[in-house]
């Protein structure tokens, strides 16, 4: 063979021409096969398998290959890690770029030393493509490679294996994982990193388990002169691994042409193990300093390096003898060494320390072969020039070598050759005498056989099927179901291998039980996700603190599912919260069905939600209180409750009832969530002022359009927007003003699609809820309110419940309107430009221009105490006979929504008021007030909410109650209530909520009025 070749390239060149031939036929002329590559002309000789595996340092003469160099005395490997890219021998070459150290046969010329080449279409010559590792996904190389030299001369056949274990292909791996390569573009964390490793270690083991099942004797190289002491836990772990697959491999090379004794052990002979070790000068034997020269000590039989040869034997031999490695019968053991021959050999190390020297040294003297002196030297030996001149330079240097250092002169044993040392373990495997290696009292002798290389061939060919390259394989297929079958038997070496992750398992197990506890400390019987969460927390730090190694990640999320099943199992609290931002008490449950009664035996329990809070609320009007449920929904808080007070206290006042959705199919469906986004700061003091003129037109036309009008006879509409209302004292009211016509987009409201929260500014256009979380009853005519003793209801806090007082300047006379202009109203209490009487009332002044109403802003907490505020932040406070206090400042300003109760509770939670109603007295003068409210419960970008109408006309001589919503809620959830330490303000009714609309005066009503009371007059005159 020219030059190695990959293992699996030449069984498959080899299988070529083995499976092409028939049992009655003879092969093609000229010595070729049918398959087109001609027949070895070793496939009738006798061979002796070596196997070479190990560990190799990053040095030039600790390699591998420069084993086989020295033995077979040509350089059959390169010498140096990289190829010359002008050299065409086979390279082993990879995907990802060249791997020179497992290179080719280096110079044209080596086919003609010691090795017979074969010939130019021999399918075993020529460069490989890819190593077997290199045939899978980036993710899951494998860095193990299989190589194969025949040496014909001597009838030897090499297979070295390079893994991991080599510091090239270990390399290789970091760059890999450094890359990313190895996770598919991503860095592995800690525990995939170490599961990457073992995965790597497994695989040198199925590569080692093939070695000891086809090789007589085995090389193991190691870069030290101390034996690694893992090798023992990886004998074990291969010892059991054989073991375990041992039926598989026999019915795998069961119809292969090999001795009986071969197909019941799966192996040739029990192979026998060689040890190789680098002493890389770590050795130095130097004469005792006081040692007088003329008197010296006897030397000793044994040179040192001998003598650390036998130290190592025996400290082997001890170390498998007491881990069961090595038994008293050889023929169930998985390798043997010697009893009476040598089975450890020293390689001396380089004497060189510096490399850059040493190759400047072979420069020099490659360049000094050309002087005439040097005709006299002997004709060079076989193989490639370059190494025979290196060998003739640094012939101390290299690695393996014949050691010429003691001499028989001294007295002391020459030490014997790395060939002689091989030699003597190869002629009995050629001479057919084998190993009896057995010891004890009755050893029984091992079977040994000598196949031919074509046997050979076909034994290991089944086995490297199975055993590596039956990964690409079908399941289905008789090879890929035992290789399924050993892949999934290499959990064995787990036990062995992976320590680390032993080690690791047995301390994050310890840690669990802890992590545990520190879960269940201090829980409730049932508890929210937030508390659950917390808790696991802190179940993590415990673990953290104790658990170890790669099998943290493994354990931690056991625990994250051992925390959750013990919370799912019967402690989940339901995670519903009340719009006041309370949790249910309840534990996980499901809500009733229409007509379903609540259960609590079931499982999960059917009940409705309930936090076990209850609060005091008054009805629409204010005049009756009630105990209330937290509310879960927006209906229960703003209408089911009110409703059945209503029943009791309100059914029988006046009411101004707002516009609701009103389907026109039997299953209406809630709008999809299409709101805009909220508007930005910039934009609110428009949102104030352009927002409700819009909307109110729109839901005023809306309102017509669903009690039967027709939109083409709307060409004009009232400016009132409550005339579809159902209060008979409001129509007839106000003029009529002339507007522009909305578009029909904004105008019609939807009877298909209803809005299932409250309107608000986000909100989409032509929708309208199922019901009015708003409410506006009259009380009764304006003198029902006593300025002097105020409301007389119940809750409130004394001295609290009175009205603010609101002075309005109005006008009485014709030629005083004539000028105003009716689409500007002055703002409360201030005066008309160019009007000398349009001033606040004094000296001088009539007392028919004034007309006083009354306002009132009621907060209400949840314990039921009621109080009125004269202004932000302030609570009303009489003391006497009414206020004196103007409730100008209130109509000017942003009134809290949220206020501090006035009498707070012994905890330190504060208690918080919250805006209920808006008492508004007009008075019986010609004039309406118009509403116009606007509340933002939250801040920026929380939406502003108002009525199903936005300006609400309230006629004159009457005392009105606005009742404002509980909670309010839009499509995406419902805005909580304020928190601790939160900014008050930011929950506001916007100012400039009212509008003052003067009644026209009708002079032709007034000259009727007149003449009818001239009449009277004359009648009763006359009959006088």
């Amino acid at each position: 063979m020219a030059g190695p070749v990959s293992l699996r390239e030449l069984l498959m060149g080899a299988s070529a021409w083995t499976s092409s031939e028939s049992p009655e036929g003879s092969p093609t002329e000229g010595g070729g096969s049918a398959a087109g590559g001609p027949e070895p002309p070793w496939r009738e000789d006798e061979i002796c398998v070596v196997g070479i595996f190990g560990k190799t340092a990053l040095r030039l003469n600790s390699e591998k290959f420069s084993l086989v160099n020295t033995v077979c005395d040509r350089q059959v490997f390169p010498l140096f890690r990289h190829q010359d890219p002008g050299d065409s021998g086979p390279g082993i070459r990879t995907e990802a770029g060249a791997v020179g150290e497992a290179g080719g046969a280096g110079d044209p010329g080596a086919g003609t030393g010691t090795g017979t080449g074969t010939g130019a279409g021999d399918p075993v010559r020529g460069g490989v493509t890819a190593a077997e590792g290199n045939r899978t996904e980036p993710g899951s190389q494998d860095y193990s490679l299989l190589q194969a030299y025949y040496n014909q001369e001597s009838k030897v056949l090499y297979l070295l294996l390079t893994s991991i274990c080599d510091n090239s292909q270990l390399l290789r791996a970091c760059r890999a994982l450094q890359s990313g390569e190895a996770g598919g573009g991503l860095s592995l964390p800690h525990a995939e990193a170490h599961e990457f490793w073992k995965h790597q270690e497994k695989v040198q083991c199925l590569s080692l388990l093939y070695l000891f099942s086809v090789c007589h004797i085995l090389l193991l190289v190691h870069p030290t002169c101390s034996f690694d002491i893992t090798y023992d836990r990886v004998f074990r772990a291969l010892d059991g691994l054989r073991q375990k697959v041992l039926p598989l491999l026999k019915t795998a090379i069961k119809d292969c042409p090999v001795g009986k004794d071969w197909k019941l052990n799966c192996r040739p002979c029990p192979p026998r193990l060689l040890f190789l070790f680098q002493l890389n000068g770590a050795l130095k034997v130097e004469p005792p300093r006081n040692q007088d020269p003329a008197h010296p000590d006897k030397p000793k039989k044994h040179s040192p390096k001998r003598r650390l040869q036998h130290a190592l034997e025996d400290q082997i031999y001890r170390i498998f003898r007491k881990s069961r490695v090595l038994t008293n019968q050889s023929i169930n053991c998985l390798f043997t060494v010697p009893a009476n021959q040598a089975f450890v050999y020293i390689v001396p190390g380089s004497q060189e320390e510096d490399p850059v020297g040493m190759l400047l040294d072979q420069l020099k003297s490659h360049c000094t072969v050309k002087d005439p002196e040097s005709l006299l030297v002997p004709a060079p030996l076989s193989g490639s020039r370059r190494y025979q001149v290196m060998r003739q330079h640094s012939r101390q240097q290299l690695s393996f070598h014949t050691d010429t250092g003691s001499s028989s002169s001294s007295g002391q044993l020459v030490d014997f050759t790395l060939r002689e040392f091989l030699w003597q373990h190869v002629e009995l495997v050629l001479s057919k005498k084998g190993f009896d290696d057995s010891v004890g009292r009755n050893p029984q002798p091992s079977h040994f056989e000598l196949p031919t290389y074509q046997k050979w061939i076909s034994a290991a060919s089944k086995l490297y099927e199975v055993a590596i390259d039956g990964k690409e394989e079908d399941p289905a297929s008789p090879t890929g179901e035992l290789t399924s079958k050993i892949l999934s038997s290499i959990k064995v070496l787990e036990g062995f291998l992976d320590i680390d992750t032993k080690f690791s398992e047995n301390r994050c197990q310890k840690a669990l039980p802890m992590a545990h506890s520190a879960y269940q400390s201090n829980l409730p019987h049932n508890y929210t996700m937030t508390v659950h969460k917390n808790q696991l927390a802190q179940a993590l730090r415990v673990y953290s603190q104790h658990a170890r190694g790669p099998a943290f990640h493994k354990y931690a999320m056991q625990l994250h599912e051992d925390c959750y099943k013990f919370w799912s199992n019967g402690h989940q609290l339901c995670e519903e919260r009340s719009l006041t931002d309370q949790h249910c008490v309840h534990k996980f449950h499901s809500l009733p069905k229409s007509g379903e009664k609540p259960e609590a035996d079931r499982n999960p329990p059917v009940l409705y939600h309930n936090s076990r809070a209850r609060s005091t609320g008054a009805c629409n009007c204010g005049r009756k209180q009630a105990p209330r449920d937290d509310p879960f929904d927006i209906k229960a808080a703003n209408y089911d409750f009110y409703q059945l007070l209503e029943e009791k206290c309100c059914g029988k006042l006046d009411h101004i009832n707002f516009p609701v959705f009103e389907p026109s199919t039997p299953d209406p469906a809630p709008a999809k969530n299409e709101s805009s986004p909220a508007p930005p700061d910039a934009d609110a003091d428009k949102l104030k002022e352009k927002e409700p003129q819009t909307q109110g037109e729109s839901t005023s036309l809306s309102l017509a359009l669903s009690l039967g009008q027709s939109t083409d006879s709307l060409g004009t509409y009232p400016a009132d927007p409550q005339a579809g209302g159902d209060n008979p004292e409001v129509h007839g009211q106000g003029e009529v003003k002339t507007e522009k016509r909305p578009n029909l987009v904004d105008r019609q409201a939807s009877t298909v699609e209803y809005l299932p929260g409250m309107l608000h500014s986000n909100c989409p256009k032509g929708l309208l809820p199922k019901f009015s979380s708003w409410s506006l009853v009259k009380l009764g005519p304006a003198k029902s309110y006593n300025f002097h003793t105020g409301l007389d209801q119940q809750g409130f806090i004394p001295g609290t419940n009175y009205l603010m007082p609101w002075d309005i300047v109005i006008r009485t006379r014709a030629e005083d309107e004539g000028d105003l202009d009716t689409n500007s109203w002055p703002a409360p209490n201030k005066a008309v430009p160019g009007k000398r009487s349009a001033v606040v009332m004094g000296r001088g002044r009539r007392r028919d221009d004034i007309a006083r109403a009354f306002v009132g802003f009621e907060y209400e907490d949840s314990r039921g105490r009621r109080f009125m505020c004269s202004g932000p932040d302030k609570v009303m406070k009489v003391m006497g006979s009414g206020p004196k206090e103007s409730a100008l400042k209130a109509l000017n300003s942003d009134m809290p929504l949220y206020i501090l109760s006035s009498s707070q509770g012994r905890g330190l939670k504060p208690h918080y008021a919250q805006l209920m109603r808006l008492f508004v007295v007009v008075p019986d003068a010609p004039l309406q007030i118009i509403l116009m409210p606007q509340v933002q419960p939250g801040p920026p970008p929380c939406p502003v909410f108002y009525p199903e109408k936005q300006e609400i006309t309230l006629p004159p001589d009457g005392l009105w109650v606005l009742r404002f919503p509980y909670a309010y809620v839009t499509e995406r959830g419902p805005c909580f209530p304020p928190k601790e330490n939160v900014q008050l303000m930011s929950y506001k009714v916007l100012e400039k909520i009212w509008r003052i609309q003067w009644q026209p005066f009708n002079t032709q009503l007034q000259l009727e009025l007149i003449c009818w009371n001239w009449t009277a007059i004359s009648q009763k005159m006359s009959k006088l």
